[in-house]
C-alpha cells in the first residue's frame, strides 16, 4: 500500500482505522465465545438486513426454536434444551452477527464522510476498498462455515477446518487494517533499517499463524477438555496409539489435524518453541541501534508471549469448569491477537532497505 508522507489531516483516518482494529478484535472474541458456548448453529438462516433484529415475541422465538430442532446439533446433543436454553445460545450468535453489521456501518459511513471532507487521498482509496472486500469475504466464509453444520447427519458442530479458515481470514483483515493505520501514524524517520530483524519477525509470524490454526483446531475439536493436565498430557509426554482414539480411526497423517490429543500436543509444543524463539530474537535485537518506534515495538512480543503461555496453561487446567474456561479461553484468544499485532508492528518499523519516496 502506498501513502503520502504523514500529514495532520491523516491522523483522524488512522484513529478511525484503529477503531476498526479494536472492533475486529471484539468480533473475533465474540466468535470465540460463540464457539465455546456452542452457539454458532442457533440461527439457521442468513438474513443480512432483517436478521439484525432478534425474535420480538414468543411466537417468533418458538418458530426460531423449531427451526433449530431440525438440525443434528439439537437432535444428538441439545435435545434436552428448553426455550430459555435456546435463547441463551441464540443471543451469542445473534450478537456476533450484529457486531459484524456494526463494523460495516462503522466503516462505510466514516469512509464516505472522509471522502467528502477530502481527508482521504487517492492512494488510500484502493486499500480502503480492499478492506471492504476482505470484510465481505469474511462474512461469506462465516456463513459457509455455519452452513456446514446445518445438517441432519451426526455432525453436531461445524468443521474445525472451516472454523480455522474463518479465524485466519479474520486475522488477515485485522493485520491489514493495523498495517494501514501504522502507515498513517508512524513517520518514515522512525523506521529502522535492519533486514535480519524484519526477516526473523516474518518467520515468527508464519510460525504463529500455524500455532493460531492449531488453536482453532483446539477450539473446534474441544481438545482442551481431552487433557486438562499440565505439564504432562494425561500423565504422558507424547501421545500414543495416535491412529485410533475413542473408536475413531485416523488413516495416514490425519491424526496430525483431527486427533484431539495430537492437536493438543502440537499446540502446546508450538507455544514453547515460539516462546524460546521470540526471546532469542528479542535478546539479539538489543544490540540494534534503532529508532524510538523500533525499541518500543520490540518490547511487546516477549511480554505478550509469556502472558499467552500462562493463559494457555490456565485455560487447559480449568477446561473442566465451563464458566471459568469460557473467560480464560477468551483472554487467551485476545492475547494471541495482541502478540500477532506486536510482531506486525515490528515488521512495519524494521525494514530491509529504506522505503521509496512516498511509500511506507
Amino acid at each position: 500500500m502506498e501513502t503520502q508522507p504523514l500529514q495532520r489531516s491523516s491522523r483522524p483516518v488512522a484513529l478511525w482505522l484503529l477503531l476498526g482494529v479494536v472492533m475486529i478484535m471484539v468480533q473475533v472474541l465474540l466468535g470465540g465465545i460463540t464457539r465455546i458456548t456452542g452457539s454458532g448453529l442457533s440461527i439457521t438462516e442468513w438474513k443480512p438486513i432483517m436478521g439484525a433484529l432478534p425474535p420480538m415475541n414468543e411466537q417468533e422465538w418458538t418458530a426460531a426454536f423449531e427451526k433449530y430442532k431440525q438440525i443434528a446439533q439439537f437432535k444428538y446433543l441439545n435435545n434436552q434444551f428448553k426455550l430459555s436454553d435456546f435463547k441463551f445460545i441464540f443471543f451469542w450468535e445473534w450478537f456476533h452477527r450484529l457486531w459484524a453489521r456494526l463494523i460495516f456501518v462503522a466503516f462505510i459511513i466514516p469512509f464516505i464522510w472522509f471522502i467528502v471532507k477530502k481527508r482521504i487521498s487517492k492512494d488510500m482509496i484502493k486499500p480502503m476498498l480492499i478492506l471492504l472486500v476482505l470484510g465481505a469475504v469474511q462474512g461469506l466464509v462465516g456463513w459457509i462455515m455455519v452452513m456446514s453444520g446445518l445438517n441432519d447427519s451426526e455432525l453436531v458442530y461445524v468443521s474445525h477446518y472451516k472454523l480455522a479458515i474463518h479465524f485466519i481470514f479474520a486475522l488477515g483483515l485485522l493485520c491489514y487494517a493495523f498495517w494501514f493505520a501504522l502507515q498513517l501514524l508512524i513517520p518514515r524517520e522512525q523506521l529502522t533499517i535492519h533486514g535480519s530483524t524484519r526477516k526473523q519477525a516474518a518467520w515468527l509470524i508464519a510460525l504463529l499463524v500455524l500455532q493460531l490454526i492449531y488453536g482453532a483446531f483446539m477450539a473446534g475439536l474441544k481438545a482442551a477438555n481431552y487433557a486438562p493436565t499440565w505439564p504432562d498430557i494425561n500423565g504422558g509426554w507424547i501421545p500414543v496409539n495416535v491412529h485410533d482414539f475413542a473408536g475413531v480411526r485416523y488413516p495416514g497423517l490425519h491424526y496430525l489435524f483431527d486427533h484431539p490429543i495430537v492437536v493438543h500436543f502440537i499446540h502446546r509444543n508450538l507455544a514453547y518453541l515460539i516462546t524460546v524463539l521470540i526471546f532469542a530474537w528479542w535478546w539479539k535485537s538489543r544490540k540494534v541501534t534503532g529508532t524510538v518506534a523500533f525499541r518500543r515495538a520490540m518490547m511487546f512480543p516477549p511480554l505478550f508471549v509469556v502472558l499467552q503461555v500462562v493463559l494457555g496453561i490456565l485455560t487447559v487446567l480449568w477446561s473442566p469448569e465451563p464458566h471459568i474456561f469460557l473467560w480464560l479461553g477468551v483472554a487467551h484468544q485476545f492475547v494471541s491477537m495482541l502478540l500477532l499485532l506486536s510482531l506486525v508492528a515490528v515488521m512495519y518499523v524494521a525494514r530491509s532497505r529504506a522505503p521509496l519516496s512516498g511509500t511506507v
